[in-house]
């Protein structure tokens, strides 16, 4: 098979959360241990550190990962999911994986993981692993696909577990209260490997605890470790200030990421990284921490995070999608200066709507759209849904009509966002 053709089967042959929604949601990891043991464990070559959380593991596990380059360690990344090119979700020292070595892989494995009956997430988890210990990478950011528990990545044991934070999403599959779904977040905790949380919430932290007592490992709060004193906008990205709390000591931090939303996740990495120094192995220099974050997209590639795309008007894009990552969407639109909002918003049917659409803001002027994917909820749905809710506008067939349709109602001095879907932001980029 050729590299279109490997991807076709992947695709089409093994069923993809992406494609199928939760139809194709496989939990548990009898199938991906026996893959991985078939393949001789890659897994256990390198260090690795596990990262789950409703929002900002992407970010969070890029910014570990760019330090960690920074630090002169070879450093694999595993991230879900891709925006425009299938091979954005596993990258070694920032470079995405060769197209051969994905042909490669399924042409020697395809019979295996037929008769297995991966899924696809299962398969790109076992792809990333054999790629990383091909390549001789030291350590690894492994970040969860969906939950926690019964995730493909759980395999791993990490020399730390990260969870960002908890919020309500994918409740049909992982609990319908922030408590279940602490639980199966929790469920990456292995024995007496300390996990670090982002974000603490008395309504969560509980759980997290007792799980964390089970298996005889520290509980990390991040902001114990780290407080941000401050932060504002500066040259396509923000300064932070944080101050490590048990010797006072000041890091004056740039990153190349917008978004104040940025403050919970700058944090969650420092005391990530801070904790990778201090009780690991692994060695990571002050330079190494301040330069890997001011350089943590272009040393990553990290896309659509609060991604601004054009000016006048000024135009931006954000993957959020759900409620917790919509509600920080809606607090950075009302903090950025304009005259008139279009926004361009597209979700797939999963989604519940009734907990999202009301954190729009109400006097914006909405063109809803629908991606190219069979999860994709129809725009006209979506107008009669967000219409409860005061959000009006009109509808657009597809992404780039809308696009199109929102530039040209568009003054200079108007903003235009994109967003809801991770796949409408996909196909803007």
């Amino acid at each position: 098979m050729n590299y279109t053709q490997t991807l076709e089967f992947l695709f089409q042959a093994l069923p993809a959360y992406e494609t199928k929604g939760a139809t194709a949601y496989k939990p548990g990891l009898e199938r991906i241990a026996a893959f991985c043991r078939h393949m001789g464990n890659p897994q256990r070559n390198f260090f690795t550190i596990h990262v789950a959380g409703t929002n900002g593991k992407g970010s969070v596990s890029h910014i570990i990962a760019s330090v960690l380059q920074q630090a002169g360690y070879r450093t694999g990344l595993f991230t879900s999911p891709h925006l425009t090119d299938f091979r954005e979700r596993i990258r070694v020292d920032g470079e995405m994986i060769p197209k051969q070595k994905v042909v490669n892989f399924v042409d020697k494995h395809h019979d295996k993981m037929v008769e297995l009956g991966l899924s696809f997430f299962e398969m790109t988890a076992a792809l990333a692993f054999d790629c990383f210990a091909q390549s001789d990478v030291e350590v690894a950011v492994i970040e969860t696909g969906l939950g926690g528990r019964l995730d493909a990545t759980n395999i791993i044991v990490p020399i730390v577990s990260v969870i960002t934070n908890i919020g309500l999403d994918h409740t049909d599959l992982l609990g319908d209260t922030l408590q279940k779904i602490a639980a199966e977040k929790a469920g990456i905790i292995k024995k007496s490997i300390p996990v670090i949380i982002g974000e603490g919430d008395a309504r969560y932290n509980p759980v997290i605890e007792q799980a964390a007592a089970a298996n005889k490992s520290k509980t990390i709060y991040a902001e114990e470790v780290f407080a941000c004193e401050e932060q504002s906008a500066k040259d396509n990205g923000q300064q932070f200030r944080l101050r490590r709390l048990r010797d006072n000591r000041a890091y004056d931090l740039h990153l190349d990421l917008a978004g104040s939303y940025q403050r919970r996740n700058i944090v969650t990495a420092a005391a990530t990284v801070d904790f990778l120094h201090e009780e690991t192995p692994l060695t990571i220099s002050r330079r190494a921490f301040v330069e890997g974050v001011r350089h943590a997209a272009a040393n990553t590639s990290l896309c659509g995070r609060w991604q601004r795309i054009a000016e006048a008007p000024l135009t931006v894009c954000d993957t959020g999608h759900n409620a917790h990552g919509i509600a920080c969407v809606a607090e950075q639109l009302n903090a950025t200066p304009h005259k008139k909002l279009y926004c361009v918003i597209g979700f797939v049917r999963d989604k519940d709507l009734a907990h999202t659409l009301p954190l729009l803001p109400r006097d914006a002027h909405y063109i809803f759209t629908a991606a190219q994917s069979h999860r994709s909820l129809p725009a006209a749905e979506l107008a009669a849904k967000a219409a409860i809710y005061g959000l009006k506008g009109e509808t657009a067939e597809t992404v780039a009509e809308a696009l199109a349709r929102a530039r040209e109602l568009a003054a200079p001095e108007d903003m235009i966002f994109i967003g809801g879907s991770t796949y409408v932001v996909a196909e803007v980029l």
